[in-house]
């Protein structure tokens, strides 16, 4: 989630009790901000669907940090316990697991000018842009060309979490696939496919439309695909929660499991939204870096410099399963979902709580969830967006929670590979669970000038040698959704 101030006023309006008066109170909102406030009597209030995005005085909300939990039991249930069997992914370094946590050790960026369309009179004009994409051996020639981006990253990632389970075609014939399900999320669903529409729609009237126009566009097309594609029978939807929507998805899907509802989840998000009315739209809102003649230095979380996140695409899913189905079927485990949280800030559409209090109880209800007390946490890997005051308000959250942070490192994937938007929970997962297998922490990269308040080690700009014992996986999204992930090395 990022603080930013928008241009244009909204003129959204809403209603308000007085404690002096049965008035109706009246704001205008300049660029999501209230800037004017006028009473007038209640004969003249026209009710409003809109909602306000900043309580008024008059509307406090009284909130209490979720209560500390000390070392509790973890889950023991086999049938309820979660796994990670297969992880899958679409990078702005390509679409290896393995090749793309090798370029987060090596601190390179991903960060490069965007050559997709003429972006010369933007006043952004850089991204984590993927390259060279190939769906090969995933996706047929015509679908190929008719699918946005978005579903085409979820299907080859899908496809590959799959692969790297040994749930391949052949094996999915032999099990019973209405136990197993599809919940890759995504925060803006298929927008090329959108425009497109719309510009046919302005430019040649409504029945030059493609008939793909809605299906293509609409966010829960990506589940529906990947269950098409491999008869997958189980639970399937989407979330979209902004870009906390991977981790609101990794929740939900373990729930699934811990119900009985499923047996195994393919889970996760994907984004592709590096287009004209992406970029422009994040332009409008100025949450976004303008530094322009240095791209691969723009994306730098926790330092003074930093000036607002850099957009990235892609997608990340983790095949999610029970640990007696995985044993019974002899799956190789990467590691174990151990809990999570969601909650919300109820504060602004887009700038955090100054307070940090949604984050905090967020990791506090994850913990709890998890089984695991805040002293077991070595390694957060952050949400981190570098945006002003976004990455602040993360580093206070998890100070408040964790009283010890000496032992603690904390990094940012979003340094290197840029702000996935719905994406970025699912390919920070897999990042986090790298960290996990291989015992080495990539950096922050871009850490120059670091803000004083941020007293845990980062990582800055040379990865670290780090046993994991327990780490979480921070993201939140506009709206003031927050969520919590948090995985551990698996032991029988």
């Amino acid at each position: 989630m990022a603080g930013i101030a928008g241009s244009c006023s909204t003129g959204l309006v809403f209603k308000t009790k007085e404690s002096c008066s049965n008035k109706a109170s009246l704001f205008q909102h300049n660029g999501l901000r209230a800037v004017e406030k006028k009473q007038l009597g209640s004969s003249g209030f026209k009710p409003n669907r809109f909602i306000s995005t900043s309580a008024s005085k008059c509307q406090r909300i009284k909130a209490m940090s979720a209560p500390t939990v000390s070392a509790p039991k973890r889950e023991m249930d086999p049938k309820k316990r979660v796994v990670i069997t297969g992880m899958g992914l679409v990078s702005v370094f390509g679409s290896d697991v393995d090749t793309f946590y090798d370029k987060l050790l090596e601190g390179e960026s991903g960060i490069t000018l965007i050559d997709r369309f003429d972006a010369s009179t933007f006043s952004v004009r850089f991204a984590g842009q993927i390259r060279d994409f190939s769906s090969k051996g995933y996706i047929d020639g015509k679908n190929d060309r008719r699918l946005d981006d978005c579903w085409r990253y979820c299907l080859v990632a899908g496809r590959r979490a799959l692969d790297d389970a040994k749930l391949g075609p052949e094996v999915l014939e032999t099990m019973d696939r209405s136990k197993i399900g599809v919940l890759v999320g995504t925060g803006m669903g298929g927008l090329t496919a959108f425009s497109n529409g719309v510009e046919s729609l302005i430019l040649k009237g409504y029945k030059k439309i493609s008939p793909f126009f809605i299906p293509y566009s609409i966010t829960n097309m990506g589940s529906a695909l990947l269950a098409i594609d491999t008869g997958l029978m189980g639970p399937n939807y989407s979330i979209s929660t902004a870009c906390a929507t991977a981790n609101y998805c990794f929740y939900a899907a373990a729930n699934h499991i811990r119900r009985g509802e499923a047996n195994i989840m393919v889970v996760g998000g994907t984004e592709a939204a590096v287009m004209p009315s992406g970029v422009g739209g994040f332009i409008a809102c100025r949450a976004l870096s303008q530094r322009n003649d240095e791209p691969h230095k723009a994306s730098r979380p926790w330092d003074k410099d930093r000036d607002g996140f850099v957009m990235g695409e892609g997608s990340g899913v983790l095949v999610m399963e029970s640990l007696e189905h995985a044993m019974e079927r002899g799956a190789n485990i990467i590691a174990e979902y151990l809990g999570g949280a969601i909650t919300c800030d109820a504060h602004h559409m887009t700038d955090p709580r100054s307070d940090g209090l949604g984050v905090s109880s967020c990791i506090s209800k994850a913990l709890e969830d998890a089984g695991v007390s805040p002293e077991e946490v070595n390694y957060v890997n952050a949400h981190a967006t570098s945006t002003l005051a976004g990455d602040l308000a993360e580093v206070n959250a998890i100070k408040k929670v964790f009283k010890d942070t000496s032992e603690m490192k904390m990094n940012g994937t979003k340094s290197m590979i840029g702000h996935g938007l719905g994406a970025a929970g699912g390919l920070e997962a897999i990042a986090t669970i790298k960290a996990i297998n291989t015992g080495w922490l990539h950096p922050t990269i871009n850490q120059y000038n670091l803000e004083p308040e941020v007293t845990i080690d980062t990582v800055p700009n040379v990865k670290k040698k780090h046993e994991v014992n327990v780490a979480i996986s921070n993201s939140f999204g506009f709206g003031g959704h927050n969520s919590v992930v948090a995985f551990a090395p698996f032991k029988p």
